[in-house]
């Protein structure tokens, strides 16, 4: 971070909140990373911690930026293009049902897309993913455990961005990407022991499975994914 320097004539907190929105509108923070740290913004212009925190707040209050215990502040950027009424994930759904929502992420890396992702996702065979799987909790308790598939052409930013703190749908946002529909496949399968070990159940226990192909409103797929739900935590319905 460069130093700068801070004018006494006006709030020093508010100078500050104007440095870090700059900022961020620059792309010198990008949406998904953490801005520094409380002492580091101290030490750079010359301010006391309780000064910082209160530009820093400012900007949280405006949805700029968000905290997350233990884990820093991070920027939030804009958000285009997702219609929550229809879309929104599995953090919006524990919402409307007023759960809390925690996403564990248990991998996260780039591979080859292989020919059966690669038909899904309309990509060449050699073309690389990134491939996330994750543990969904309600109630801070196992209930999905997620495998997500995403061409890393189509959303660069998703490799610098912590997806336990931002959702899919918040990272598409951020990236001016619209869903516009979800093709969804639901079935019932018979977990495997690593799978069943995840969601605290025994091997070889029935659970619904749903898979997902998310396409933007070219009608471009951006995701695919399959998701494994304890059938004892949930039930899905349609209206037609």
């Amino acid at each position: 971070m460069s130093d700068g320097k801070l004018r006494k004539e006006s709030p020093i907190y508010l100078q500050l909140r104007e440095v870090v929105r700059s900022k961020i509108e620059e792309g010198e923070y990008p949406p998904g990373c953490t801005i520094p740290s409380e002492n580091e913004f101290a030490e750079a212009y010359g301010i006391n911690r309780l000064t910082v925190r209160n530009g820093i707040d400012a900007l949280v209050s405006e949805g700029l930026l968000k905290r997350v215990q233990g884990r820093g502040v991070f920027v939030v950027g804009d958000k285009h293009g997702v219609d929550l009424n229809i879309f929104g994930g599995f953090r919006k759904s524990m919402r409307e049902c007023h759960a809390d929502a925690a996403v564990k992420i248990l991998a996260k890396y780039r591979r080859e897309a292989g020919s059966k992702y690669a038909r899904i996702l309309s990509i060449e065979p050699k073309d690389e993913i990134f491939f996330i799987k994750r543990l969904n909790l309600m109630n801070g308790e196992p209930y999905e455990l997620e495998q997500v598939m995403v061409p890393v052409a189509r959303v660069p930013q998703l490799e610098t961005i912590d997806l336990s703190v931002f959702s899919l749908y918040e990272v598409y946002g951020f990236c001016g990407i619209t869903i516009a529909r979800d093709e969804e496949t639901l079935s019932i399968v018979r977990l495997e022991a690593k799978d069943a070990r995840y969601l605290g159940m025994p091997a070889n226990s029935p659970a619904m499975t749903l898979a997902d192909v998310i396409y933007d409103s070219q009608n471009v797929p951006i995701e695919c994914s399959c998701s494994f739900v304890r059938d004892d935590r949930c039930s899905f319905s349609v209206s037609f």
